[in-house]
């Protein structure tokens, strides 16, 4: 047993979880070759009842085998039975190729009981070390991947691919300069998550925001304002930043899913971002606060653009979770549709009072609509001014119930929070099926 004490994977579990409450599952479990690499249990992480397991880069180079695999998947069977989270730590420089055949089928187990619990309870993925091959693609099935910067995670080996490479690519969701500070991303998402799909998210003490709402803050920066103070944690910071920004919050203590973009063009890589948020959201019934600033859609790669849209669409529309949008700046063509429409997306449509909401960008609505107006000789600029005024107005389109209120900036969070509120008993029920095709 001194080794066992001794071990890194279990240092690092008992830095997970909170003080003397890590109980280890099959301590006394052997490989055919000796120990096992891998160190499980379960205890209590901010109070919440968490599974994890831990692979032992000490033992064998942590060498994946059949009684690893029997060991982790141990965690999973008993997860799914009692609705908790899965922490999962990787630290291992691949399989154990002297189990043949019989490690791989063991494998297989433990990639088909991550996909099972997927969307059920929580995971969170620690990418600590190396985590290659099959590890790299069940760490990846996670619903938060969490890396250490200088961890080594690729499916193809070799490879040059860096965990901050992959942070940037999206496949990594927080990127972390060391284990101690992907610890504390850990702890942060399992009390902002819900213990399974079932439970409600937990309702914490919050504190208002620092900064109000200003009219030229960036997307990342409206999100803190609306949040409550301290409780923003961004997922997929690295990837589409200058276009959207996704986040976990809490909003008066309860936790809310954020989506926010920049005013740019939608694009593929800012489609798919979205559209994996609102996903997890909606997998455990978080609320989705989208704010919506953007000209409409890229024309470039445009098959790619036109399938990413169709998944965030879908995303979107079949969502059953409470869904708001707040329109800050421009919602142009069908992006309106996507990101704010009534018919598609949103519960409760809000938009600032200097809004714009049309079917076209100003310039080109404009030479259709003001066309003889232009040959005439009137100032393009003063047309367009008065197109924003009059038929792209906020209120024009309230008018005609697309959109729900209009708000000033200041009074975004109130909004917000009322409309939280208000839609906090939402019940959808849908059509009977196995899951939408596209």
């Amino acid at each position: 047993m001194s080794e066992l004490k001794d071990s890194k994977a279990l240092a690092r579990l008992e830095a997970l979880f909170d003080d003397g409450s890590f109980t280890q599952i099959d301590a006394y479990a052997k490989s055919a070759s000796g120990e096992v690499e891998v160190v499980a249990g379960f205890g209590t992480v901010n109070g919440c009842a968490v599974y994890a397991f831990s692979q032992d880069i000490t033992v064998d180079d942590g060498a994946v085998s059949v009684a690893q695999c029997a060991k982790i998947k141990k965690i999973y069977d008993l997860a799914a039975k009692t609705g908790c989270p899965v922490v999962s730590i990787f630290d291992s420089n691949g399989v154990k190729l002297g189990e043949g055949f019989e490690v791989l089928s063991a494998y297989g187990e433990l990639v088909k009981a991550s996909t099972s619990l997927s969307g059920v309870c929580p995971q969170i993925a620690v990418v600590a070390g190396a985590c290659l091959g099959t590890s790299a693609l069940i760490a990846n099935m996670a619903d938060v991947v969490v890396a250490v910067k200088d961890a080594d995670f690729y499916v193809s080996s070799p490879s040059d691919v860096t965990a901050e490479q992959s942070y940037k690519e999206g496949t990594v969701d927080v990127l972390c300069d060391d284990f101690d500070g992907a610890v504390e991303t850990v702890k942060n998402l399992i009390s902002l998550l819900p213990s399974n799909n079932i439970s409600p998210a937990p309702i914490f003490d919050f504190s208002a925001p620092q900064t109000a709402v200003a009219e030229d803050a960036d997307a990342l920066s409206l999100i803190v304002s609306i949040a409550d103070d301290t409780s923003v944690v961004e997922i997929k910071g690295g990837y589409a930043s200058s276009n959207c920004k996704t986040a976990l919050a809490t909003v008066m203590g309860s936790t809310v899913g954020f989506v926010a973009f920049e005013g740019k063009a939608l694009c593929p890589a800012c489609s798919y971002k979205a559209e994996a948020m609102i996903k997890l959201c909606d997998a455990y019934s978080i609320p989705v606060v989208t704010i919506v600033n953007t000209d409409g859609i890229t024309d470039k790669k445009e098959n790619q653009t036109l399938v990413a849209l169709t998944k965030l669409t879908s995303a979107y529309a079949t969502a059953t979770c409470p869904k708001i949008s707040v329109i800050t700046k421009n919602a142009i063509g069908c992006a309106y549709i996507i990101l704010a429409g009534k018919g598609a997306n949103a519960d409760l449509t809000i938009a600032w009072d200097s809004a714009v909401v049309s079917p076209l960008s100003a310039d080109s609505a404009v030479a259709f609509l003001f066309n003889d107006r232009l040959a005439n000789g009137e100032d393009r600029t003063a047309l367009e001014a008065e197109y924003k005024e009059t038929i792209a107005s906020p209120f024009t389109a309230a008018a005609c119930g697309a959109i729900d209120d209009i708000c000033s900036p200041a009074e975004t969070r109130d909004k917000v929070i009322a409309a939280l509120d208000i839609l906090s008993g939402k019940r959808e029920t849908t059509l009977p099926r196995k899951h939408s095709v596209k």
